[in-house]
């Protein structure tokens, strides 16, 4: 109940963010009315010809390169259509038989183009100029289309904004939500966590999957956003920062995950064995947690910071995020003091000690500052879409949880052997 609680608090920012309907309204508004006006220069167009405004209402999209692709299809289209239609004109008169085979043969010439959501622009040209049978309404529908697509194309080269922002600050409150995560679980270890508490921490660890994949479509909207915009010419690709940010911390939460898993299995190991049930041994732990809290805050505002900053204005927040993690490998060396124990005296406990040292280790290691790619070296070509498919995301983060598992289980197998040959050995005494 607790987990379903947090997760309908935690607004992502992709929905806070969204676009004003005022602002969505007034740019539709402004392109057709642009669109209108431009085709009343057209000789020999009609005062209320409406055609143009549509197209451009259809044609304008959330990004600069969806707003291209459909133009692009729709005047295809639109001139398919009519080209089949004045051809069939010519030689086959008007009948309810002539107008089917037109339809599903337009329909089919759509599918051959791959025009997707735009196929149906092709019988409509069709249909709508075959029943006038008119040279004249053919170019006006192909000429008021291309004004309509060239009212939308300069729509959105003015009004498509790059989507960077949003994607910034939903980067910046994954990185909040999982160091608080780690400060609530090192002030957890105050005493010894019951199994119920433990396991509150591994669910919680297992709901930021789902705030990735949030963050990770607020990032698609962001590079859809930069694909082909004018204004990405004046600076180096600022998704690309981000996306080295959000593998990173993709990885981190794995990292805690299984980490939040060791200390679940601690703390249904009724015994004296059990690390997490050593008061000094929770005490190290919860100060290398809180490094680490401290550390992912950092980190997650180094990412959110602006790619053309100076070194000299990223240093500060590169120095505090070295301090932290320097502060918790001092704190990990402590604590891996305290884990290192002979598996034939605390055969129980032995594997957890391991996986929760390593965990530790493997997380520090996740935040070290030179994971974050420069900016002049994030330049990437406009055609193409800088970003890695959720599947891959899945699967890469799958593939971390199954080795953690198979170290978990190497290291449960050595300790039973190693317990195996101490009652062996006791049994000849």
């Amino acid at each position: 109940m607790a987990v379903a609680r947090r997760q309908v608090e935690q607004l992502t920012v992709v929905r806070r963010r969204a676009q004003p309907t005022a602002v969505y309204i007034a740019r539709l508004t402004a392109t057709a009315v642009f669109a209108y006006l431009l085709a009343l220069q057209l000789p020999g167009d009609s005062s209320r010809s409406v055609l143009a405004p549509l197209t451009a209402l259809l044609v304008v999209q959330a990004t600069l390169y969806h707003t291209i692709r459909s133009a692009v299809q729709r005047v295809v289209g639109v001139a398919a259509g009519v080209t089949a239609a004045v051809v069939v004109a010519a030689y086959v008169p008007f009948s309810w038989w002539v107008l089917g085979l037109l339809i599903a043969g337009t329909l089919g010439l759509g599918m051959l183009l791959r025009l997707r959501e735009d196929i149906l622009e092709v019988p409509i040209s069709a249909m709508l100029i075959f029943s006038v049978d008119s040279h004249a309404a053919a170019t006006s529908r192909i000429t008021e289309t291309l004004v309509g697509a060239a009212a939308g194309l300069a729509a959105g080269l003015v009004f498509a904004p790059l989507r960077v922002q949003p994607a910034k600050d939903a980067v910046g409150e994954l990185s909040r939500q999982m160091a608080e995560l780690l400060g609530q679980m090192a002030a957890g270890l105050t005493d010894a966590p019951s199994p119920k508490r433990a396991m509150e921490w591994l669910e919680r660890t297992r709901a930021l999957r789902g705030e990735i994949e949030r963050v990770d479509d607020a990032l698609a909207q962001a590079e859809e956003s930069i694909r082909l915009n004018p204004r990405r010419l004046r600076l180096s690709d600022p998704a690309a920062r981000l996306r080295e940010g959000v593998n990173t911390l993709e990885r981190a939460a794995t990292d805690m995950r299984v980490l939040a898993r060791s200390v679940a299995d601690g703390a249904r190991l009724h015994s004296e064995h059990s690390p997490v049930q050593e008061a000094e041994t929770r005490v190290r732990l919860a100060a290398v947690l809180t490094e680490l809290s401290a550390a992912v805050r950092a980190y997650g505002q180094l990412i959110e910071a602006d790619p053309a900053l100076t070194d000299a204005a990223s240093e500060p927040l590169e120095a505090e995020l070295e301090d932290h993690l320097t502060k918790a490998h001092r704190q990990q060396d402590r604590l891996a003091d305290l884990l290192s124990t002979d598996p034939a005296e605390r055969p129980d406990g032995w594997p957890l000690r391991g996986e929760i040292l390593a965990h530790v280790d493997r997380l520090r290691r996740e935040l070290q500052p030179r994971s974050l790619p420069e900016a002049d070296r994030v330049r990437r070509p406009l055609l193409t879409r800088p970003h890695a498919p959720r599947g891959a995301l899945r699967a890469r983060a799958d593939r971390t949880a199954l080795r953690a598992r198979a170290n978990r289980t190497a290291l449960r197998g050595r300790a039973r052997r190693a317990a195996s040959r101490v009652r062996v050995r006791a049994g000849r005494r």
